[in-house]
């Protein structure tokens, strides 16, 4: 784990309810002013924030603490069964980190893509393990719901995904790499020579073969596919800001401007010739945001957060 602003992260695990182990990082003191929270999307990891956590502990410098963790199944943290890999059991995740480090201030959520959903679903909730105040969020490259409406997320309708995890849920390790290989090397094909969307996904799904497990890769489709806090975004009282790439195939730029238009008081930023991996291809951009994100929910006044039902 790289250093941020010259402070070394302290490494240690926290038990999930349901006795996962997530591997944690963290930069600052426990007691620091606000939290911030950074919630990376699928097939990453918890080091796809590095630039972003390097440049809050250098703004703050100590007086906010950075929390960075991998998802179960992902990075450092435990595998677990296949049925456990959605978003909901994430947000359950969540509320048992923030009940481990226990926030003395304000807290700010930083998702991209699937960590953005494991937020919201977060928030849409009317109670919570953890009593720490939610007052920033930040929503990068991702949707509230409804993605295979819109772009490439149309594919998660196919009758073959739910078969595909079952498939994948009984594959052992071995042989998962011998049947990604060669899907590996046709992605990386259409990635050099396809169409734009074709480039996109391709980019993408590579790259999470290449470091995730099939199982973990392919668990969580179902969940994205039947994920849907719209109706809840009313509710959201955070300090919010939304960014979103103009060339995002995976969660197009209508996303943004559905959970903008709903969640009151949010800001919207827009990178038309970016794509679906902001925190990488516009770093400076993002962490901008997320330090206007904190400043502003620092000095704010506690938010009374009234939750909406979740359809």
């Amino acid at each position: 784990m790289p250093v941020a602003h010259g402070l070394k992260p302290r490494q240690q695990r926290i038990l999930t309810r349901d006795g996962t182990s997530l591997a944690v990082s963290q930069w600052g003191r426990p007691d620091a002013h606000s939290t911030a929270v950074f919630l990376h999307g699928l097939c990453l990891d918890r080091t796809a924030w590095d630039a972003q956590i390097h440049e809050v502990t250098k703004r703050f410098d100590g007086r906010a603490r950075a929390i960075g963790y991998d998802h179960r199944g992902h990075g450092e943290s435990s595998p677990t069964p296949i049925h456990t890999y959605n978003v909901d059991q994430l947000a359950d995740d969540l509320d048992d980190l923030l009940t481990a480090i226990a926030p003395v201030g304000p807290v700010t959520l930083i998702g991209h893509s699937l960590g953005a959903m494991v937020a919201l679903t977060y928030l849409s909730r009317i109670s919570h393990r953890c009593t720490a105040e939610v007052r920033g969020l930040v929503l990068c490259a991702t949707a509230s719901g409804r993605i295979a409406r819109h772009g490439v997320g149309q594919l998660l309708n196919l009758p073959v995904l739910d078969g595909l995890v079952e498939i994948a849920s009984h594959i052992p390790p071995r042989a998962a790499t011998a049947v990604t290989t060669p899907l590996r090397l046709v992605l990386d094909q259409l990635s050099t020579h396809g169409g734009i969307n074709q480039r996109g996904l391709s980019s993408v799904v590579s790259s999470a073969l290449a470091n995730t497990s099939l199982r973990t890769a392919v668990g969580f489709l179902p969940s994205l596919r039947d994920f849907d806090v719209h109706t809840a975004l009313t509710g959201i009282r955070a300090h919010t800001t939304v960014l979103s790439g103009g060339l995002d195939v995976l969660t197009p730029t209508a996303h943004a401007e559905e959970m903008a238009a709903a969640i009151p008081g949010a800001v919207h930023l827009h990178v038309p010739w970016a794509g679906h991996m902001l925190p990488q291809q516009v770093p400076s951009l993002v962490g901008k945001a997320i330090i206007d994100t904190i400043a502003a929910s620092e000095s704010a006044q506690p938010i009374v957060r009234v939750p909406a039902a979740v359809s």
